[in-house]
C-alpha cells in the first residue's frame, strides 16, 4: 500500500505481529548523551541513515545520533530509546524517548541528540535550561518498542532507483525491538534470493533489478530472538517510482 507520511509516530510498549516481542525491560544502561544545534530544534534531514526529512521529523523532531556501539554499522537505524538523566531535581522521571537516525560520537557519549528530545530530558522548561548548560549529561537508557499505526516495517524507494536499471530503498521503520540486517529481492530467472548491498545506514540497492513487480524478504533480529526472515505479502508495482512509501504485513517464516 502506498502511503502519504502525514502519520503520527509514537513510542510504546505493546506486542506487535512479530513472535514474542515484548522486551520491555526494566534495565538501563549507563552512558552519557549531548546535543546538536538546529534552528528549529528538531532533527538533521541530512542523517546518515539516509531518511532525508523523514528523518528530521519523526517522533515529532525528538531524533539522535547513536554512537558506534548502538548504530551496528546502519543496522540501529530507527531504533527507538528510553533516555533519562540523574539530577533529581532537574531531570523528569521518564526521561525522554529518542528514534535514532544517524551516527554521532562526542565525550563518550551514545547519545547526542536534537534539541527537541534534549529538552525533555527536564522537568520542566526551567530545568531544561539548565540542563542545556551542561552539554554533556551522564543518563542510563533502554531500548524500548517503536509502534507505528500497527505497521511492522515502513520503506521508501530511495530518490535515486531508476526503473529499471537502479533499485534502492531505504527502510524507514520497523515494529519492536527488532533491526534488519539484510534485505533480499527475488530473482524469477534463477529462483533464489539474492541480497542487495547495504549502500549506506538504512539504505539498500541493486543494479538491475528483475523486471515487473519486485518481491522483497527482510532478515531481522533482536536482543532476544535470533535472526529470522520476515517476506513482504505484497509485491512492489512492475511501474514502481522514485518516493514511493509502502507499508508491508509480513509473513514470519
Amino acid at each position: 500500500m502506498d502511503l502519504s507520511f502525514k502519520h503520527q509516530f509514537s513510542l510504546v510498549c505493546v506486542i506487535l505481529l512479530f513472535p514474542a516481542l515484548c522486551s520491555c525491560k526494566e534495565y538501563y544502561a549507563k552512558s552519557r548523551a549531548s546535543y546538536y544545534g538546529t534552528s528549529d530544534g528538531y532533527g538533521n534531514s541530512r542523517g546518515a541513515c539516509g531518511f532525508g526529512y523523514y528523518g528530521k521529523i519523526v517522533n515529532d523532531g525528538s531524533v539522535t545520533a547513536v554512537s558506534a556501539k548502538l548504530w551496528k554499522n546502519g543496522g540501529g537505524c530507527g531504533a527507538c530509546y528510553q533516555v533519562k538523566c540523574k539530577i533529581p531535581q532537574l531531570c523528569d522521571y521518564n526521561g525522554t524517548y529518542v528514534v535514532v537516525t544517524d551516527y554521532g560520537e562526542g565525550d563518550r557519549t551514545d547519545f547526542i541528540t536534537s534539541p527537541r528530545a534534549f529538552s525533555k530530558l527536564g522537568r520542566n522548561a526551567v530545568a531544561s535550561e539548565k540542563l542545556k548548560k551542561y552539554g554533556v549529561l551522564d543518563v542510563e537508557y533502554k531500548r524500548v518498542p517503536c509502534t507505528f499505526k500497527g505497521n511492522n516495517i515502513v520503506y521508501q524507494i530511495n530518490e535515486n532507483s531508476r526503473n529499471p536499471g537502479y533499485f534502492a530503498i531505504n527502510v524507514l521503520y520497523v515494529g519492536g525491538t527488532y533491526d534488519v540486517t539484510t534485505v533480499e529481492i527475488w530473482q524469477r530467472e534463477q529462483h533464489q534470493w539474492v541480497a542487495m548491498r547495504r549502500s549506506y545506514g538504512a539504505v539498500f540497492d541493486f543494479t538491475n533489478p528483475p523486471e515487473g513487480e519486485i518481491r522483497l524478504r527482510f532478515q531481522v533480529s533482536s536482543n532476544i530472538e535470533a535472526h529470522y526472515y520476515v517476506v513482504s505479502r505484497f509485491p512492489i508495482p512492475a511501474v514502481w517510482k522514485a518516493g514511493a512509501t509502502y507499508s508491508t504485513k509480513i509473513l514470519p517464516y
